[in-house]
């Protein structure tokens, strides 16, 4: 869930796929469904698909279900496309679909450049001698503006400083060394796909994913780091994933949230409950701008699952 919702919030739109051989909804099923509404993906096509392994009856009894189940959701007026993965069944309508209900969004070029980490790594070699040594690299999707070669990029909230009992964190400063996009390199990058940039930080930054969750863009140019959120708060009457469909309580004091916002993930405490206002305490600080949504995952037996969202004030 926690990667679903990473990867959720830097889309445009999305294919919703579901086995016609198995009942809709499955809890799952339900789960991604309200994540996708809460991060704000209003443009899907619903993919039923599995066609191949069940008779006519059943797949028209299953069409009935998703729209059943989409009716009152963000899906509602998604097309459903059947379609056999396995034998290439429908792919050119699917692709058609794809085409016409999520068209690429026009995108303002003038506004600061700023990405989401995804991904971070150290491209380098055991054994690599020290002057061929290349900077750290990291990846994910441009949510907005134009990112250049050569330009100075900041990285927030950064990495940790500090001794144990007094932990801060840092943000990172570098310059943009190369720009990859699917096959090669390019001059610059904008939305649409996954982009690594390339820089001139110390590769052991960047390795084993050790930058995912930040935020980077141009120098000067993102918001705060957040140590403390308040948060307006929107609860689902059920919590998600959950077989028994169990009933959302209201938020306590110091009770322990896992939050996602944008890619990164964080725990919190609530130090404040007051009606549909939380103020949560933050193990790990996250660089956000006031109205982001974060998702709101509380511990349900062995499992967190998800219980509502925030906004943040």
């Amino acid at each position: 869930m926690v990667t679903m919702l990473s990867g959720a919030a830097i889309m445009d739109g999305s294919m919703f796929v579901i086995s016609a051989n198995v009942k809709c909804p499955q809890a799952q099923d339900r789960e991604h469904m309200l994540a996708a509404q809460m991060v704000g993906l209003r443009k899907m096509v619903v993919v039923q698909n599995k066609i191949d392994v069940v008779d006519r009856a059943r797949a028209k009894v299953n069409y009935q279900e998703i729209r059943e189940f989409t009716k009152d959701t963000v899906a509602g007026n998604a097309p459903v496309i059947p379609v056999s993965a396995q034998h290439k069944l429908n792919m050119d309508v699917l692709i058609a679909a794809i085409q016409e209900k999520i068209p690429t969004p026009k995108r303002d070029s003038s506004v600061a450049p700023r990405m989401s980490i995804l991904r971070s790594f150290d491209v380098n070699k055991p054994g690599t001698e020290v002057e061929d040594i290349l900077g750290g690299v990291v990846g994910g999707s441009v949510v907005q503006g134009v990112f250049k070669r050569g330009e100075e990029i900041e990285i927030k909230p950064g990495i940790k400083v500090g001794e144990s009992n007094r932990v801060t964190y840092e943000r990172l400063v570098a310059n943009v060394e190369t720009l990859q996009a699917g096959d090669g390199e390019v001059k610059q990058a904008m939305p649409g796909g996954l982009i690594a940039v390339g820089t001139d930080l110390d590769p052991s930054i960047t390795k084993s994913d050790g930058l995912v969750g930040n935020v980077l863009g141009r120098s000067g140019t993102l918001p705060d780091i957040l140590e403390k959120v308040s948060l307006n708060v929107d609860l689902f009457e059920r919590a998600v994933g959950t077989e028994q469909l169990v009933p959302v309580q209201k938020i306590k004091m110091n009770e322990p949230l896992v939050l996602n916002a944008g890619t990164a993930v964080t725990s919190g405490l609530v130090v404040s409950a007051r009606e549909d206002i939380a103020d949560v305490q933050l193990k790990k600080p996250i660089c956000a701008d006031p109205g982001s949504k974060v998702a709101l995952s509380r511990r349900i037996g062995e499992s967190w699952r998800l219980i509502g969202f925030g906004t943040i004030r």
